[in-house]
């Protein structure tokens, strides 16, 4: 019987995949809810994802991750840019466009502001830990921005594996601090309405760590932040790699 279940999942690794994410899913919410909801069940996931990807590296000392056991070769695909982009733009849709407008100016001087300053922090840390190229800088800036723009930006200028990988998980912390503080700073902050919720995904960018937070906060908030983090996402890509890069050339070239 458990040969035939683990031929059975080995044979089928796409859902093998699917149902494995479903698995840490249901665990997630389940240790979300001892925490009275504070610390969302989408951040415990990417925890839990994240020491599976590193404990599928130590194990076969391959460069996928979990995807490198042949049992869960499946995440391969599912972790793919196909399937995260879909995910990415599928946040979006459910947002009113009347109360986007609300956001109006606030909404595009956040977004505008917001990934200067995080590819302004990214590139200073960049050189603080000795890394003083200004590719490596950019790399690593656009990290800061978010975990997309990071690779994006590497991959463009021709960074290393090493400087690309820095990226991602500065990407991956910031997005997780963002799940985690949001329900905590949002009735401070004020963010109760759908205009606030897009102000505040064009500040922080960070597309799963805005939609989590929010979700968290209040679900009906989500579409609204989400859509101008997607936003922030797609203006990263494009001013990091050329117009960031041009001016960390200008200065450290």
């Amino acid at each position: 019987m458990i040969e035939l279940i683990n031929t059975s999942l080995t044979k089928y690794p796409l859902m093998t995949a699917f149902a494995t994410v479903g698995f840490i899913i249901w665990v997630s919410y389940l240790l979300a809810k001892l925490t009275n909801n504070r610390v969302h069940g989408s951040a415990i996931a990417i925890v839990i994802g994240l020491i599976l990807a590193y404990v599928g590296g130590i194990t076969t000392g391959g460069k996928k991750g979990i995807s490198d056991v042949a049992l869960f070769s499946g995440f391969a695909l599912m972790g793919g840019s196909m399937l995260r982009d879909f995910a990415i733009v599928s946040t979006a849709f459910g947002a009113r466009l009347d109360e986007l407008k609300k956001a109006g100016l606030a909404g595009a001087v956040a977004l505008v502001v917001s990934a200067t300053l995080a590819t302004m922090i990214g590139a200073a840390a960049a050189y603080a830990f000795g890394y003083t190229d200004p590719v490596d800088m950019a790399t690593i800036g656009g990290g800061t921005v978010t975990f997309i723009v990071g690779p994006v930006t590497g991959a463009a200028l021709g960074a290393s594996s090493e400087v690309i990988a820095l990226s991602v998980a500065a990407g991956v912390v910031k997005s997780i601090a963002v799940m985690i503080l949001t329900p905590f700073l949002a009735k401070p902050a004020g963010l109760t309405t759908p205009a606030a919720a897009a102000v505040y995904g064009g500040l922080m960018g960070t597309t799963s760590g805005v939609a989590a937070g929010l979700a968290a906060t209040d679900p009906k908030l989500v579409p609204y932040g989400a859509l101008t983090a997607t936003f922030y996402t797609g203006f990263g890509c494009l001013v990091v790699p050329s117009i960031g890069y041009m001016v960390l050339l200008a200065l450290f070239g």
